[in-house]
């Protein structure tokens, strides 16, 4: 029979960037679902809100993702405390907006290592005791935007890349072993990125300006971060890998489909002339 509440499949579970977006949003439909949540945050005060929400089936986390070394430590310690994590979910991140020649390469290295790096560290720290179990589910949490670059946000874009890539590996090699990759792949929704995005460049040029103006109309716009915790949990409760594109309809369904039957040039210009970059 089809399990019906998540905690019928995974009993404990770890969010990275659980404190705002779409991760307090994962948290708080895991914590409705019964599940026990680990969820990490660079300051664990931040946390709060939802330590009162979960009370003791809540476990706030403080994590630097930036540090290998301490990302290892944590991990194990609150593993152990979780009995083993039955489910990790990797989804803290943060955006860069500028042009990739202007600002110093730093602040691209540091964007990859917090988006990619860091989540392959920690699903490789998280496979290993599934696979000992022969159970539990990984949830990458990417974008969209590897489909549909978004300009001016370059180290972004090549960390969800990877990250899909690096769960599409995964769906292979953990074929048959009871572990579950989901590839999750949201559109713009209304979360607090544009807000919190850093602009190493003292000045928008013109191109610039255009596209900050419509990625702000997008992010205002999106439905929200709750919509996209409510996809995940119909995916979990699915029980099997599966990428998972999510959002407004026209991002998540109309557009993949206008790409399968277009070219990727077609696309190109697609794009270009959105952002008023032709």
């Amino acid at each position: 029979m089809a399990a019906s509440r998540v905690s019928e499949l995974y009993r404990t579970a770890l969010i990275t960037g659980a404190s705002t977006g779409l991760g307090r949003a994962f948290a708080e439909m895991l914590l409705a679902e019964g599940v026990l949540v680990w969820g990490t945050s660079r300051e664990a005060t931040r946390l709060a809100p939802l330590t009162a929400i979960g009370g003791g089936r809540f476990t706030p986390v403080a994590l630097e993702l930036g540090d290998a070394a301490a990302l290892q430590q944590v991990f194990r310690s609150a593993d152990q405390a979780a009995g083993g994590f039955d489910l990790v979910i990797n989804n803290a991140g943060f955006g860069v907006f500028a042009e990739f020649s202007t600002p110093d390469f730093v602040h691209w290295q540091e964007q990859l290592d917090v988006m990619l790096l860091r989540p392959a560290q920690l699903t490789q720290l998280a496979l290993r005791g599934m696979r000992t179990r022969r159970r539990g589910a990984i949830v990458n949490i990417s974008s969209l935007a590897l489909e549909y670059p978004l300009p001016f946000q370059s180290a972004y874009n090549m960390a969800k890349a990877g990250l899909s890539a690096l769960s599409e590996t995964l769906m292979l090699e953990c074929a048959g072993t009871g572990i579950v990759i989901l590839d999750v792949r949201p559109g713009d929704y209304r979360t607090d990125l544009d807000a919190s995005m850093r602009r190493p460049q003292n000045e928008l040029t013109p191109p610039m300006r255009r596209v900050w103006v419509e990625f702000q109309k997008l992010m205002r716009s999106g439905p929200p971060p709750a919509h996209a915790a409510d996809a995940l949990r119909r995916a979990l409760l699915c029980n099997r890998s599966m990428t998972l594109r999510t959002g407004r309809f026209f991002q998540a369904v109309l557009a993949p489909l206008i790409t399968r039957l277009g070219s990727l040039a077609q696309k190109r210009r697609i794009q270009a002339r959105y952002y008023g970059l032709d």
